[in-house]
């Protein structure tokens, strides 16, 4: 029986990260399924099923000093409901460090992906529009990007050490996703595995990798 809040074990593992490096590694453990609950998600769930092929990559970012914060493939078909979905490849993540923040913009915005900035830090200037990720029947349906409001804040990172709180509650978020819908949009994925070195560039083709 899954119980609708997150054990006393899950909610001290949360509270002791004191950095962003040990909430990604945290991050990653759920990702792995190693632990149960993750703040701002349903308690007792991991990943949705259809990311499922996306955790190696997720992964490898969070560890690298970046924390996911949510995620799609690319998909085109017709859903349960009988209409006509399509899904754009996309990830939003929160940085906290300027180098790595450059590094990820510079390699997604290089091979043409759509990047959406919102830089929470107290002064920060940059807020951007969100892009439509997910259509049903040509209506647009959700979309990724677009600014945090405190509130809404709160409720992505409740529990967390009041300092690493503040970090990630002021942190710049970057929603990448692909331009395009569908599964061609998939090499948001490649692109994202090449900057974390997950994946390595076969010289003869950068399209043809090989995963670590």
């Amino acid at each position: 029986m899954k119980f609708p809040w997150m054990s006393r074990a899950d909610r001290r593992c949360w509270k002791s990260a004191k950095t962003v490096t040990d909430l990604g590694e945290l991050m990653a453990l759920w990702l792995e399924g190693e632990i149960a609950s993750r703040p701002g998600y349903q308690p007792h769930f991991g990943p949705d099923e259809e990311t499922a092929h996306l955790v190696p990559t997720l992964v490898a970012l969070c560890r690298a000093g970046y924390v996911t914060t949510q995620s799609q493939p690319g998909f085109a078909g017709t859903g349960a409901d009988g209409l006509w979905w399509e899904q754009r490849a996309a990830v939003e993540l929160v940085v906290t460090d300027a180098d790595l923040f450059h590094r990820l913009v510079d390699a997604a915005s290089a091979v043409g992906m759509f990047v959406r900035i919102n830089d929470h830090r107290r002064g920060g200037g940059v807020q951007e529009q969100p892009v439509v990720v997910t259509t049903r029947d040509g209506e647009p349906v959700t979309a990724f990007g677009g600014r945090i409001g405190r509130a809404d804040m709160a409720i992505q990172w409740p529990g967390l050490d009041r300092h690493l709180y503040d970090q990630v509650a002021h942190g710049t978020y970057v929603s990448v996703v692909a331009p395009e819908y569908g599964t061609a949009g998939e090499r948001l994925w490649v692109v994202l595995d090449f900057l974390t070195g997950l994946r390595r560039e076969d010289p003869a083709n950068p399209w043809t990798t090989t995963a670590l």
